[in-house]
């Protein structure tokens, strides 16, 4: 995911503004492993493989 896109981004439940947080980066500074967080709602979304999942938590499917 780049991190340009945390400019439009913001949560799919309440709209609240949300926080990025990187496990870890590639050569290019794109973020692979991390997550989003609101505050607003207290949700956070992960980010595996460079793809933001954004859908609400009872319709994710959670990776192995």
């Amino acid at each position: 995911m780049k991190k340009e896109l945390m400019e439009i981004l913001a949560c799919p439940m309440c709209k609240g503004d949300l926080e990025l947080s990187i496990e870890e980066e590639d050569e290019k500074g794109e973020v692979i492993i991390g997550s989003l967080y609101c505050g607003k709602c207290d949700q956070r979304y992960p980010i595996e493989e460079g793809i933001p999942n954004l859908l609400p938590p009872e319709l994710r499917q959670e990776s192995k």
